[in-house]
């Protein structure tokens, strides 16, 4: 089997880069943010290889969404079946094989949730906004609890739940009324200030929404849900204790509230489990996924309990969500994933180890945390241990430079969301860019760093 390497023959973005660059900058969206000037050819595996021949290692996914790699044999041998056949008909309307098959899959996993029923979407964010709907709909209450840190979309309600970067709400407003905001149960970043994984449980976020704003701001029973990533994302790659999520359950059960797990990037085998609720033993009420589920092409889903899907026919729809060519691509993803989990959590152990040897040479990595293949790195100045945002944006633009597509998250942390076909080659390599990368680097100076937006809340 041959060994590759990131292989940089033309200093990116090069001619044929450009070219597409200046098309794409006078006709799309100001919107779009663009990390670093990758012009994508192809991809195979873990490898991308954009227009001018240069090869990339790809340790970010196209955001954790490539889960078989690039253009997987199966899931492309399932797409092109699938379109040979036919390539849409309305799953809310009408049925076909693959839709069905779907669903039937999705319902079996996590059997402790018990019976459940499936609903297709386009998106992510669609199975945020469809499950808004749905809890509202079941419990006939209308408050939310969100967390700040967390990220769940794009849309009107999704934003609305968004407490991550306030360019993703400023100016949309007014956003959906109901929404509470409370702290994230961060072991690195404690919202009262504590020592780094040091406060337990005495810190616990839904504690404090039970013992204040139940008392204090609103009536449980006006609560129609908590929806929470079991493991943060966009806000920093953080694992909460799981007596964070075990209380969550607690408080839902106590007061008759919906618990929703936003899954779209912790799920479909990302962190060594189909979902990441597996190592928490807390079960969600509602689970979201997207991502992942279909090895890019666009799928969400919204996996709830039998007993919580109780919307009447046309309540809810979609022209799109379920489209057949998805569905096959989702089915084979399942196939290719569920035989890759062993791996994912061996090739994830071997991942930490090699940034935890990392931190212990170099200071400006404050903390790494991880599980599988969904690790984070967060980058401090050494002296005030402040988020280093700046540093974080130089490194993750010279690891492209040379060959490697990493994406940051939070305030100042390198997510390591690789395809799940990653090997230990890739991450030695992976990790030998890296440290290049640090050795050159200059250590980030306090003076010129941002504060944290809000008491040490990670955001």
């Amino acid at each position: 089997m041959t060994m590759l390497y990131p292989e940089v023959k033309v200093a990116p973005p090069g001619p044929n880069a450009r070219a597409i660059i200046e098309v794409d900058q006078r006709y799309s969206s100001p919107s779009y943010i663009k990390e670093y000037p990758l012009v994508v050819e192809r991809g195979e595996g873990p490898w991308v290889y954009d227009v001018d021949g240069n090869r990339f290692l790809d340790f970010m996914a196209g955001i954790a969404v490539a889960s078989t790699g690039h253009s997987h044999p199966t899931v492309v041998k399932a797409i092109h079946d699938a379109a040979d056949r036919f390539l849409h008909i309305c799953g809310t309307d009408f049925y076909y094989d693959a839709f069905s098959r779907l669903c039937e899959r999705l319902a079996s996993v996590l059997p402790e949730m018990g019976p459940k029923r499936v609903f297709l979407t386009n998106s992510g964010t669609e199975a945020v906004e469809g499950a808004l709907k749905l809890a509202r709909h079941h419990t006939r209450s209308q408050y939310v609890v969100a967390f700040k840190g967390g990220f769940h979309g794009r849309t009107m309600g999704a934003i609305s739940l968004n407490s991550s970067k306030v360019a993703q709400r400023a100016f949309f407003g007014p956003l959906l009324p109901g929404v509470i905001h409370i702290p994230y149960a961060n072991p690195y970043r404690c919202a009262n200030g504590c020592a780094p994984h040091a406060c337990g449980d005495a810190c616990n976020p839904a504690l404090m929404l039970e013992r204040e704003w139940f008392v204090n701001h609103v009536d449980p029973r006006e609560v129609a849900a908590i929806f929470v990533e079991p493991i943060l994302g966009e806000g920093g790659y953080v694992i909460p204790p799981a007596s964070f999520l075990q209380h969550l359950r607690r408080i839902c059960d106590t007061h008759g509230i919906l618990l929703v797990f936003d899954e779209v990037q912790s799920g479909i085998g990302r962190t060594g489990k189909m979902f990441a609720a597996e190592h928490f033993g807390v079960m969600p009420d509602i689970l979201l996924s997207a991502k992942g589920i279909a090895s890019g092409m666009p799928l969400g889903a919204i996996i709830a309990r039998e007993s919580v899907m109780t919307w009447p026919r046309g309540s809810h729809g979609s022209t799109y969500g379920g489209n057949p060519v998805c569905c096959a691509a989702a089915l084979a993803t399942l196939d290719v994933v569920e035989g890759l989990l062993d791996s994912v959590r061996d090739t994830g152990e071997h991942l930490l180890r090699g940034l935890r040897d990392l931190q212990t040479r170099f200071p400006v990595i404050g903390d790494v945390r991880g599980v599988g293949l969904m690790v984070g790195a967060e980058f401090v100045d050494p002296a005030t241990r402040e988020p280093a945002s700046a540093y974080v944006s130089e490194l993750e633009q010279l690891a492209f430079l040379k060959g490697l597509l990493l994406l940051s998250c939070g305030k100042s942390t390198i997510r390591f969301a690789p395809p799940l076909v990653v090997g230990k080659h890739e991450v030695d390599v992976m990790l030998r860019i890296l440290e290049t990368c640090l050795q050159e680097l200059a250590l980030p100076v306090a003076s010129t760093l941002p504060r944290p937006a809000a008491a040490g809340v990670k955001i």
